[in-house]
């Protein structure tokens, strides 16, 4: 399903250029799913998967890969920029935006123009103020499992065409398969679910002792370095809690 709108990893990777008039859109995309996986499986990324998504679509200023957690926590695995990243998570703050949609299964969506889309009210103002007139969000998926959605964006307006949905589909189906095979989304849905604890541990910390954001995580990588404990298990405790847990305090 596609919805329209109604109005850097290493320098020295090689770039793909888009197919020359005459050659075969599938052999080019053959040599794309390839350079996913340049060493094998260890050698992908997820830094890799967004940087080449912009080769692929070379109107994108930049991409980012959403990514569900094991408890359904959404969070931005890889970015090309910090203005992506702040673009996706305010979708997240606002629980609403193209890529929630995509990572829920709804499928693929494009806005022409952010400035004059009525469907998401309150994120698409604040994607033009941080910098994006043109959004791409393309479903992450494989036969087997919901992995979430790549996003593109563009500071133009009509960056997108249809051409360019075409493909940027085809590269997230290839994108979806190569992150599997390397059975990278486990890791990838761990570090989203942590990532989360740990930032609503943070704010239990604020709130309950009237901490600032670094003073909160000093607090939380202190008692894991006392206690010897990953820093997610002493958010887990501190959330379970609401506060530092007794056998922490001593």
């Amino acid at each position: 399903m596609t919805t329209d709108s109604l109005a850097t990893p290493d320098d020295a990777a090689a770039h793909l250029e888009a197919p020359a008039a005459g050659t075969g859109l599938a052999a080019w995309l053959a040599e794309v799913s390839q350079h996913l996986l340049p060493d094998g499986n260890a050698g992908l990324t997820t830094d890799l998967v967004v940087q080449r998504a912009l080769e692929v679509i070379p109107k994108a200023d930049g991409c980012g890969l959403t990514l569900r957690g094991r408890r359904g926590v959404l969070g931005t695995a890889a970015s090309t920029s910090e203005q992506v990243s702040q673009a996706d998570h305010a979708q997240y703050d606002l629980d609403e935006g193209p890529c929630l949609e995509s990572a829920e299964g709804a499928g693929s969506f494009r806005s022409h123009d952010l400035a004059a889309d009525s469907r998401w009210s309150r994120w698409s103002p604040r994607a033009v103020e941080i910098g994006f007139r043109s959004v791409l969000s393309i479903r992450l998926s494989t036969e087997r499992e919901e992995i979430g959605a790549i996003n593109l964006y563009a500071a133009d307006p009509h960056a997108f065409d249809d051409d360019a949905f075409n493909v940027a589909e085809v590269y997230a189906s290839l994108a979806a398969s190569a992150l599997s095979q390397a059975k990278l989304v486990e890791g990838l849905r761990t570090a989203v679910d942590s990532r989360h604890q740990i930032g609503v541990a943070q704010g239990i910390l604020m709130a309950r002792y009237e901490l600032r954001t670094d003073q909160a995580f000093e607090v939380l990588r202190r008692l894991s370095n006392d206690h010897n404990l990953p820093l997610r298990q002493v958010a887990a405790r501190i959330v379970e809690v609401v506060g530092i847990p007794e056998e922490m305090a001593r």
